[in-house]
């Protein structure tokens, strides 16, 4: 995306690394189609952000300075207010824009008198348009907005069609896996899909992948272990350990050059000792069991899960990823009546009473979630990843019953 400030080599500067000297090199630049002046931060001008925060979230993103003269361009500093004001613009465009757009605000304040500053939005092209600003579709025209002509419309909704469909293509496991597991019978996997929507335009430079290369292995090694990086088509494939043949599984996360993710982790099924013991198990209990039952191990399939998403958490941290950039799914492959097992005696004594927890459905795909939307300022991946792969095999999650509750305690202590 464009940027009005450039560093020393000419490469184009984040918001976050912008300073209060690169405000000079706006004298050289005009207001157009992704760059709009104000002088003041007034009544009338707060009236207008959301209506040119849409229109950039409409077009080609673009962004908004307020404390520079829209004719001179010369720095006026506006003061600073009370409150923050990524929280006031925020609030301005929750009330007046709708979808929630995304963008970023930053008030860079004068060395000479702090009190006083310049404000600067960033805003991101959407990828859900049209952005609809108290009733009207607004879109950029050279260097001012305005309403969305019928063409203009159609090109809009075509636009986040598109991109529904790209998601959609994106949410399905590329990594290779053996159609069967130890048993004989299709693999058990979670796959978990984090499509990096604020992603940046074009191929990324050797230097760019080797950055992401080396964030990755730092997450890894913060958790003590082993990273192995392998090239695929697109893609990099990273484990924690490399297959001894094809036919043998590990978790894999798949990083791509824009940094989205895909995260695939086999389920642990139980050996066949610890088989042999659990359908023991259940027939003292009197639950039905059968030499053909599929079991998983409960407690390793869940710290699996939530190592491998943890590592994911650390990535986005280091790299400096806001999660509302990214569009999440997850998927159960192969899970459909598979059962859940743990030999704790709460997991026996609860399954005696309210029968085996298994995966009861075979639509084991979930919706795709919009972490943009204002509802996921505190998403984790480890979280997510681990209370939905155990709410789809039937573990209840959130429950006021004290025995669900004692449950859930045991199996994710």
């Amino acid at each position: 995306m464009f940027s009005p400030f450039r560093d020393a080599n000419g490469a184009p500067k984040r918001l976050a690394e912008v300073a209060w000297d690169d405000l000079a090199q706006l004298a050289d630049l005009d207001e157009g189609f992704v760059l709009e002046f104000k002088r003041e931060y007034g009544p009338s001008v707060q009236r207008k952000i959301p209506k040119i925060v849409a229109s950039f979230a409409n077009s080609r993103g673009g962004w908004l300075v307020i404390g520079v003269d829209d004719d001179t361009h010369a720095v006026c500093p506006v003061a600073r207010r009370s409150a923050d004001f990524g929280q006031i613009i925020g609030e301005l465009c929750r009330r007046h824009v709708s979808p929630a757009p995304a963008f970023d605000v930053r008030f860079l304040p004068d060395p000479a008198d702090e009190s006083q500053g310049v404000v600067i939005v960033r805003v991101a092209e959407g990828d859900f348009p049209p952005y609809i600003a108290d009733g009207v579709v607004e879109i950029r025209e050279g260097s001012t907005s305005g309403p969305a002509t019928g063409a203009s419309l159609v090109e809009l909704y075509g636009k986040a069609t598109g991109r529904r469909h790209e998601i959609a293509q994106f949410c399905n496991r590329t990594v290779f896996y053996p159609s069967a597991g130890p048993d004989g019978r299709p693999l058990p996997l979670f796959d978990l899909y984090l499509y990096h929507l604020g992603r940046p335009e074009g191929t990324p430079s050797r230097e760019e992948v080797a950055t992401h290369v080396e964030a990755m292995r730092a997450v890894f090694a913060d958790q003590h272990l082993d990273c192995h990086v392998s090239h695929a088509h697109d893609s990099l494939i990273i484990r924690n350990a490399l297959p001894a043949g094809p036919a043998d599984t590990h978790s894999a996360i798949e990083l791509f050059g824009d940094e989205s993710m895909k995260l695939t982790v086999p389920a642990v099924l139980l050996d066949d000792a610890r088989r042999a013991r659990a359908l023991a198990s259940m027939r003292r209990l009197g639950l039905f069991s059968a030499n053909e039952e599929r079991l998983i191990d409960a407690r390793a399939t869940l710290r699996r899960v939530s190592r491998m998403a943890s590592l994911l958490d650390r990535y986005v941290r280091r790299r400096e990823i806001a999660w509302q950039e990214y569009a999440v799914a997850y998927e159960l492959e192969n899970m459909a009546g598979i059962i859940l097992w743990s030999d704790s005696p709460v997991y026996r004594d609860y399954v005696a009473e309210r029968g085996l927890l298994s995966c009861g459905t075979t639509d084991c795909r979930s919706r795709v979630r919009y972490l943009d939307d204002g509802e996921h300022d505190s998403f984790r991946a480890r979280q997510f990843a681990g209370s939905h792969f155990f709410e789809a095999c039937g573990l209840p999650l959130g429950s006021p019953d004290p025995q669900d509750n004692a449950l859930v305690d045991a199996l994710l202590r």
